[in-house]
């Protein structure tokens, strides 16, 4: 009987191991911990550093260590070099924060909307599914394929989600490849 308690006690172990590693994913070169809010986790992937500098300019980090729960679609440094030559430098100037923080609340939804929550959502309204973000401003989500969905802002522009369910203490990050403008 020792033996198989024991040998259970060891698949318990293994399988709550498992289950953790399975919820830590990988975000520029960096693993993201579940158990670690959103800034607390941005801060490590080599991939967002521009974002987390804008965050920081525009005074929203208090707010993203909060209890949330938020989505968050995180641009990587390539969407922001994307840009128009300048806009950054622009963005991050002091006189600059209201249009910084519009711009950065346009990529965040309050609540916790992981793929299958996105996906039921467009589903239900039948092939869309508006988006207000923190900022009042909406996002249209669209599905392209089986497990894609797109997002589109105010101007039509697409933004892909290149990494889905990153989730964090506070809520959920998706990675894109784009930043959304609103109107």
């Amino acid at each position: 009987m020792k033996k198989v308690t024991t040998f259970l006690a060891v698949v318990a172990i293994v399988f709550s191991a498992n289950l953790i590693t399975a919820q830590t994913v990988t975000v520029g070169g960096e693993a993201m911990y579940p158990q670690k809010d959103i800034i607390d986790n941005a801060v490590k992937s080599k991939d967002h550093t521009t974002l987390v500098a804008a965050v920081q300019a525009a005074g929203l980090v208090e707010t993203l260590k909060t209890a949330g729960p938020f989505t968050v679609f995180a641009p990587v440094n390539d969407a922001f070099e994307n840009l128009p030559s300048g806009t950054v430098e622009t963005l991050l100037k002091p006189e600059n924060k209201a249009t910084l923080t519009a711009v950065l609340t346009y990529h965040v939804v309050a609540g916790m909307y992981d793929f299958d929550a996105i996906s039921k959502l467009i589903k239900d309204n039948k092939g869309t599914a508006e988006l207000t973000t923190v900022s009042g401003d909406k996002l249209t989500a669209m599905m392209n394929g089986k497990h894609n969905i797109q997002l589109k802002d105010e101007n039509g522009s697409i933004i892909n989600i290149t990494t889905y369910d990153v989730y964090q203490s506070n809520g959920v990050i998706h990675v894109v490849d784009r930043i959304a403008l609103p109107k």
